[in-house]
């Protein structure tokens, strides 16, 4: 039958023990004679019959799992970025500028009004090159304090990377950075931009910090702070009232 749930090999194979089997009963004489069979049989062994129901099991598939492996063909089995590995808990990061710009917009208040007033257009009608090197100091600051910078001699305290931010993000995570250093009385603080092409985003950086009265100082960092593609910026010390 077209539709069996055996092979033509299984059912080639069931016909020939049965009628094996058949033939075993026929040898016996007619007349009640206990004698043996007037031709040797050979009946399939215990083994060839185990292997051959084997087969047959085999390859009876529920109905349901065909349809079930039929739907499931071509089918990926995709990672859940949710679930964090121990590997990955293990590498725990500074929040980056993404995560900075969410806290900014979400907290509103002192980290939004820091950049409130910030021209995007008039950083960027002053474009610098990738591998410029970046300077700048107010002139209240003493020149030891401003080379005990560029020399990266001041410790900074926490830092930002906005690679493959907008100019959008790029402003916020800048401020919110600058906002979180003025609050824990943080002096000093770095600002990792990268080069790139056009150095966008060095340009912006750049003319930002010189608009916000908190900044004394920023120059480029030294070769193991990141080099020119990235600024170590001094703030202005926040006042205590003891002060």
């Amino acid at each position: 039958m077209s539709n069996s749930l055996f092979s033509k090999e299984m059912q080639d194979q069931l016909k020939e023990l049965k009628g094996q089997l058949s033939k075993g009963r026929d040898t016996v004489s007619p007349d009640g004679d206990d004698g043996k069979p007037t031709e040797p049989v050979s009946l399939l062994t215990q083994k060839q019959v185990k292997r051959t129901v084997k087969q047959m099991d085999s390859e009876h598939i529920d109905d349901d799992k065909v349809l079930f492996m039929q739907a499931m063909h071509g089918v990926n089995q995709l990672d859940d970025k949710n679930v964090r590995s121990p590997a990955n808990a293990a590498k725990a990061k500074k929040p980056d500028a993404a995560t900075l710009s969410k806290r900014a917009a979400a907290q509103g208040g002192e980290a939004s009004d820091l950049g409130a007033g910030l021209s995007d257009m008039q950083a960027l009608l002053n474009p610098v090159a990738g591998e410029a090197y970046l300077s700048y100091k107010n002139p209240t600051l003493q020149n030891k304090i401003f080379t005990q910078l560029k020399q990266g001699k001041l410790r900074w305290y926490d830092a930002v990377d906005i690679h493959g931010c907008t100019i959008e993000e790029a402003r916020v995570a800048m401020t919110q950075l600058l906002s979180q250093a003025k609050q824990n009385n943080e002096t000093s603080v770095k600002i990792v931009h990268g080069k790139g092409s056009e150095a966008i985003l060095k340009t912006c950086i750049n003319g930002w910090l010189r608009q916000l009265p908190e900044v004394l100082a920023f120059c480029s960092a030294p070769p193991k702070d990141g080099g020119n593609g990235a600024v170590l910026v001094l703030l202005k010390k926040t006042k205590t009232d003891a002060e």
